[in-house]
């Protein structure tokens, strides 16, 4: 039998809270269980409807996650020679170290599929993984699909408990209008929440330091 595993993420453009990672896990011959629970692309399920099939794919497979917190994702962009995908090839690693499998499938955020499937392989310890990379991963393996709504769920979740604690913050995408009224108001106030490398922070701390500046 064949340990076969799917990485994706959730979380990778926001202005506020983490980034998930998920890695899900099953021998290939159980992978037709994952198909029988109707596992798809996360951002094509009603968020009902992800968390009644999370809890499906936590009785078929197994299952790592990492979250990546915003002072972390700062920390790792602050390098020249890095960025979010390298990150992402980072954190990929980190979980196919840790699973051991025999095959990976990975949804791939950048265009060039070789250089970053090279990117990753250089991080394993196990040279040897077969290592699929592909882009739109989470609609053509089922193991992928899988992940991506591991990630969406616990996603939503860290989203759910952010608005409890600090009220409307939207969906924290900067597209959106309540996210975008939450960072103006709040940017300086709560320096945990934000992904201060992105620009919409910036934008915002720029704008307020100029407004200094003219008052004085």
């Amino acid at each position: 039998m064949v340990l076969i595993l799917g990485v994706d993420e959730a979380g990778r453009g926001p202005v506020i809270g983490s980034l998930f990672i998920a890695g899900v896990y099953l021998e290939d011959s159980e992978e037709s269980k994952l198909k029988e629970i109707k596992v798809r692309d996360s951002k094509l399920i009603l968020k009902k409807k992800r968390f009644e099939i999370y809890e499906d794919i936590k009785r078929v497979a197994k299952h790592v996650l990492i979250k990546v917190e915003p002072n972390e994702i700062d920390s790792f962009l602050e390098r020249d020679d890095l960025n979010l995908n390298w990150l992402e090839a980072h954190k990929t690693a980190e979980i196919i170290n840790k699973v051991n499998p025999s095959k990976v499938y990975i949804d791939s955020p950048s265009p060039n599929k070789k250089a970053y499937s090279d990117y990753i392989r250089k991080l394993l310890k196990n040279k040897e993984v077969e290592l699929i990379v592909d882009h739109k991963a989470e609609s053509k393996y089922p193991v992928v699909a899988a992940a991506s709504i591991i990630a969406k769920v616990n996603r939503d979740r860290e989203v759910e408990s952010l608005e409890k604690k600090y009220g409307a913050i939207g969906p924290g995408y900067t597209s959106n209008p309540v996210t975008q009224k939450f960072v103006k108001e709040n940017w300086d106030k709560h320096p945990e929440l934000f992904r201060k490398s992105w620009i919409t922070w910036k934008n915002q701390k720029t704008a307020k330091e100029q407004k200094k500046l003219d008052e004085f």
